[in-house]
């Protein structure tokens, strides 16, 4: 089976190929650390953590690079704001960055170069795209000559004719008087007073945004890397525009593949402050909603479709992970009661089929549906080895089937973890004392007095299964 990858850039789905054969160069362009996440970052990092884990499921060693923008205006304004500086804004949303991918079971990268700490680099490649006659300076700024890169908007689709001019990202209308052309972006921009600066050739300044990830790409990675991914909303001028940096100094491509995840909506509007609708991370998660079942939301639809995020939607990726959770939890509830081994085999026509699914294009949603397939078989054993006190299928058929849902579940990033509260000092005769007063209750018909004493045990670790020959129990 093999892996294909709808590609921005040629528009059209290929086969992947890694440029050496079982490594892969990735890099995701990481936030702009200037506020909490919201929930379009949630879905981007989940997305790309879940390529990378795929990939790594594929048997590549994955070296994955996510960037922090640490300097920029947002940065800066709202360290005027709080009166504090820029590092102390940066230092703070990094860190609280951390906290919410962690809560969101999204692994850390290899590395997270800060565009503050690449400044020697990112003089380097301005200062040859100066010899290369690809930039220019004007009054302590520098621009790169838009028209001078031949290939421009190649990426996008767009023709400067067709292009907002000046549309280069975060500029000011000062500019326009420094540039040669309107459509030219800033490499490098003069200090302004009371701002963080940096000597260079050209006085004193900071880097532009998008010379910021061309840089760390290059120092981190190298000339050319297998996967470039982001947001769709990067892909002009972001991406566009690196592009044209990185082409025009090494004469080789940026990356093979470009890929974008599709953007984030609530209830069919743009997330914005101002129509109130605007989710951070963990103000969701403090709802509280379960971090498995955020992971679940993102990844039902396909990563390069719009998802719009409702109460209803999250509902029913709650009551799905309840699915999943079930099924993932079989192995922890019954697994010794049934006489599992340590070790066992998994269903190797599940994980193809998984697989199968994946392979066209991160189908991640198509994939879940063998997942659910499992989960529900094995919800339904453990309903009957419960009232019954055995099961339908083999125990050695349900092991493969549980240790296969563990393995694909941990390629979507889903971990399920018994949420009981566990007493101490409940000892084995204070369980029988409850058990025979279920077995009275059951007797006596008052089933529910039955239930409401199986669960106050379940609820403390320990499972009761009924059988012909009496409940037997284990914690």
């Amino acid at each position: 089976m093999t892996l294909k990858i709808y590609n921005t850039l040629t528009r059209r789905q290929e086969e992947f190929k890694a440029i050496a054969s079982n490594t892969v160069k990735m890099y995701y362009c990481g936030v702009t650390v200037y506020d909490y996440c919201h929930l379009g970052h949630a879905r981007a990092c989940i997305v790309w953590d879940v390529v990378r884990r795929y990939l790594q499921f594929l048997g590549y060693q994955v070296r994955y690079v996510q960037n922090f923008t640490d300097i920029d205006d947002k940065i800066l304004n709202r360290a005027r704001v709080e009166n504090s500086s820029m590092e102390e804004v940066a230092e703070r949303y990094i860190q609280a960055y951390f906290e919410d991918m962690a809560r969101l079971n999204v692994k850390e990268a290899d590395e997270y170069p800060r565009a503050t700490h690449t400044i020697d680099g990112i003089k380097r490649l301005i200062h040859e795209l100066e010899q290369k006659d690809y930039a220019y300076a004007s009054g302590g700024d520098v621009y790169y000559k838009v028209r001078s890169f031949a290939e421009y908007g190649k990426l996008s689709g767009r023709k400067l004719e067709d292009s907002q001019a000046g549309a280069s990202g975060r500029v000011e209308d000062a500019e326009a008087i420094k540039k040669h052309d309107p459509f030219d972006f800033a490499l490098w921009k003069a200090a302004n007073p009371g701002e963080p600066a940096w000597e260079s050739p050209w006085g004193a300044g900071r880097p532009g945004w998008h010379i910021e990830c061309s840089a760390m790409v290059r120092d981190r990675l190298g000339d050319t890397i297998d996967i470039h991914a982001g947001g769709a909303d990067l892909i002009f001028p972001h991406h566009e525009n690196e592009i044209a940096q990185s082409v025009a100094v090494t004469g080789k491509p940026l990356a093979n593949y470009w890929v974008h995840n599709g953007m984030v909506t609530v209830d069919d509007e743009k997330m914005s402050k101002s129509l109130g609708n605007f989710i951070t991370i963990r103000e969701l998660l403090d709802r509280p909603t379960d971090p498995m079942a955020v992971r679940l939301f993102v990844l039902m639809a396909h990563y390069r479709k719009p998802i719009d995020f409702r109460s209803r939607a999250l509902e029913s990726a709650t009551n799905g992970w309840e699915t999943l959770k079930e099924g993932l939890l079989f192995g922890t509830r019954y697994g010794e009661l049934l006489g599992w081994s340590s070790n066992g085999a998994t269903v190797s026509e599940a994980v193809e089929r998984f697989q199968a699914a994946v392979n066209e294009d991160f189908n991640f949603s198509s994939g879940l549906s063998v997942l659910f397939e499992i989960a529900k078989d094995l919800q339904r054993e453990g309903n009957i080895l419960v009232h019954q006190g055995n099961t339908i299928t083999p125990p050695n058929q349900l092991q493969a089937m549980w240790q296969t849902l563990v393995k694909l579940a941990d390629v979507l990033g889903l971990e399920a973890y018994e949420d009981v509260k566990r007493v101490e000092g409940l000892s084995d005769e204070e369980i029988e004392q409850l058990l025979e007063q279920r077995d009275f209750a059951r007797k006596a018909k008052n089933f529910a007095k039955s239930d409401q004493i199986r669960n106050q045990l379940l609820e403390q670790g320990i499972t009761v299964i009924d059988s012909a020959d009496g409940s037997k129990w284990h914690r």
